[in-house]
């Protein structure tokens, strides 16, 4: 959901000028242990996937207990909290919106009772037929607390499970378009699945013989669980008192992970397509100064997401690396927002220049993507106001010409600053003295896996998945013509 600045100004200062992460799930079946606390550690890892709510679903065999708030991780759950979610399976989420607005009404696990019980459910991705399903929900009775499509995936789940879950899951698979990562925990099974096409990710994992399913592999690391391999598109994988069962229910599959995953989503220390991502945005940087040198006396990074990028800018350039800017790791969201006078605060509570470091200094400045550009202008400014000689923006990742469908905040197409500016134009409206980007072979060639396992469609307008009309209109992207892979 968009938050816009209510001051007037022309610059949507407040809506975030990024990607905006999807969401994080997470899930566990470890009878003996306190699962809550470690779905709740799991989901501090998983944090940065979404800081509007968080939620975990906790089964002990018989019930399906569900505690959900807006909010970031640690202020929805404390220790009076955590010790009434006693059981021996949980899932959790951490939610930011793409589908549904920011209310509590959609906060995740979502709760409902189906034929033979009770299942709790976290959804990861957008579906692009959410609305005729709802239609299709409505028409046969059932009813909708929430504006999420997640609550249209756990209506049909318990709809088809007449026989057993796992038959409402593979009957819903077959009716959903989009992309989707799902935990459903239900009185005495974790179950995961994933969309045909892979679109977001989805691991297993293992602890002390048990079973872990995760977002991202950082969501094993902190609760000492072992990375086994990604969940594979259209599997579905059950964990029961039996152990590991999983089967591929849609058989023809795409792959296509959002590569926006290697560039910015995922945590550096987390692994996809077995790559630590530490490493390709390191290789990234290192491409980038290849085809975008500059003559500069240092390389800085725009924190965090710039680091590992920058790192490899400057051991590929020889040109030093050092902080010019420190983040303020504190500040996450705020509801509190700055006057129209003081357009900037908004930058500046995250970022503070070492005016000392930076005073006098040709600049490489390595981020890893502009969308609308208002950011970048705002920290081109505030380097130049702390001292900066010169400053060549490089980024990690090539222009952003096309709005995401599959689980992404995007802004519209005619909000995204490569869709109607040029590179020199671009350049021209941050006030940087240059810019380069990335290219996309370079940008895929860095993840080590070919271009056909990807969705990268925010660069090259190809799209795995069709998108119907209102969605496209939604975009403003009606007289776009759209390929589609």
């Amino acid at each position: 959901m968009d938050k816009k600045c209510s001051g007037g100004c022309k610059f949507d200062c407040f809506t975030p000028d990024r990607f905006e992460e999807a969401c994080g799930v997470f899930g566990i079946y470890a009878p003996e242990t306190d699962v809550a606390r470690l779905t709740y550690f799991g989901l501090y890892a998983l944090q940065h996937r979404g800081q509007e709510s968080a939620g975990i679903a906790v089964s002990d065999g018989t019930n399906v207990l569900v505690f959900k708030d807006m909010g970031l991780v640690p202020q929805v759950f404390n220790e009076q909290i955590l010790s009434t979610l006693t059981g021996k399976i949980a899932i959790g989420h951490t939610r930011y919106s793409t589908t549904g607005s920011n209310r509590w009404e959609n906060a995740q696990p979502i709760h409902k009772t189906y034929h033979d019980g009770t299942l709790a459910l976290a959804h990861n991705g957008n579906l692009v037929n959410s609305r005729e399903l709802r239609k299709m929900l409505t028409s046969n009775g059932n009813k909708f607390r929430s504006t999420s499509d997640s609550e249209i995936i756990a209506g049909l789940i318990a709809n088809f499970s007449k026989e057993s879950i796992e038959d409402g899951i593979k009957k819903t698979m077959e009716l959903l378009k989009g992309g989707y990562s799902v935990t459903v925990v239900t009185e005495d099974k974790l179950i995961g699945f994933r969309d045909p096409y892979g679109i977001r990710p989805l691991s297993l994992g293992k602890l002390e013989g048990n079973y872990v399913i995760s977002s991202e592999t950082c969501g094993f690391d902190i609760v000492g669980a072992e990375f086994l391999r990604d969940i594979e598109p259209g599997e579905i994988v059950v964990i029961d008192e039996e152990g590991l069962h999983s089967e591929k229910i849609i058989s023809k599959t795409h792959p296509s992970l959002c590569i926006f995953e290697f560039v910015y989503f995922a945590r550096p220390d987390s692994l996809l397509y077995g790559k630590l991502l530490h490493n390709a945005r390191n290789e990234m940087g290192k491409k980038l100064a290849k085809e975008c040198p500059a003559e500069a006396d240092l390389v800085i990074p725009v924190p965090d997401s710039g680091i590992s990028a920058a790192v490899g800018y400057a051991q590929s350039s020889g040109i030093p690396f050092g902080e010019g800017m420190i983040k303020n790791r504190y500040v996450g969201r705020t509801f509190i927002q700055p006057a129209q006078s003081s357009r900037q605060i908004g930058v500046k509570m995250k970022l503070n220049p070492l005016k000392e470091i930076i005073k006098g200094k040709r600049l490489v400045v390595v981020d890893d993507s502009i969308v609308r550009g208002t950011t970048s202008k705002q920290i081109v400014s505030m380097l130049r106001d702390a001292g900066a000689k010169e400053i060549h923006m490089r980024i990690s990742s090539p222009p952003i010409e096309w709005p995401c469908f599959y689980g992404i905040d995007t802004a519209k197409r005619n909000e995204l600053v490569a869709f109607s500016k040029s590179v020199d134009e671009i350049k021209d409206f941050v006030g940087a003295d240059t810019l380069g980007y990335l290219s996309l072979e370079g940008l895929v060639s860095s993840t080590g896996k070919p271009r056909d396992l990807f969705c990268t469609a925010c660069f090259d307008g190809i799209y795995p998945i069709e998108i119907p009309e209102e969605y496209k209109l939604n975009k403003q992207m009606l007289e776009t013509p759209v390929k589609y892979k």
